[in-house]
């Protein structure tokens, strides 16, 4: 029995297309959590730290540029000068995990917020020392009663005491360039 070369590519094609829906930036599903950033737009987010907070409902951009969304990733801009940032519209006052992918540039230097503690993203600071320039990794908060935790790669690189307060999820674009993509929370 002969195959046809354009029978053989028709199965191979076949047999190649789900390997590329399961390499697309988008997670795998997980049980309970739901996305804080849908990857096509800042809807759910506002400016934060100005003197009145900008609902970026629709809008791709924040802060002429210095946060974009581009291909699924929020990506900071380090030509946009500015000690800036976004949050969440909605409040977090209990339990909460939140989950993140992050690839942060040269020289990079940014923050995440969340019920009163801060984390820096800062290859080679002394809790994030084995993160990688231009590698994807990830990133957990977790908020347990007056408890932080912080994981990156799945260890845990920092504890710390959560104020207790309610309070939104923040971004800060300090210095430097970093994507993320993949936001979602836990409730």
């Amino acid at each position: 029995m002969r195959i046809s070369r354009f029978t053989l590519l028709l199965c191979t094609l076949a047999l190649m297309l789900p390997l590329a829906r399961m390499s697309s930036a988008e997670p795998p599903a997980e049980s309970g959590f739901a996305p804080l950033f849908n990857g096509k737009n800042l809807d759910g987010w506002q400016t934060a730290k100005t003197t009145t907070p900008e609902p970026l409902q629709g809008k791709t951009e924040a802060f002429g540029g210095r946060f974009k969304v581009t291909e699924g990733t929020l990506v900071y801009d380090p030509a946009v000068k500015g000690n800036l940032y976004i949050e969440t519209i909605k409040e977090f006052a209990k339990d909460v995990h939140i989950k993140l992918e992050f690839n942060p540039g040269p020289k990079c230097n940014n923050d995440v917020f969340l019920r009163g503690t801060k984390f820096d993203i800062a290859p080679g600071a002394k809790e994030t020392k084995d993160v990688k320039e231009g590698e994807w990794q990830t990133l957990e908060i977790i908020v347990q009663g007056d408890k932080v935790e912080h994981k990156i790669n799945g260890q845990v690189v920092r504890m710390a005491k959560a104020a207790p307060a309610a309070s939104r999820f923040m971004l800060r674009a300090e210095f430097g360039a970093i994507q993320i993509r993949n936001i979602r929370v836990k409730e």
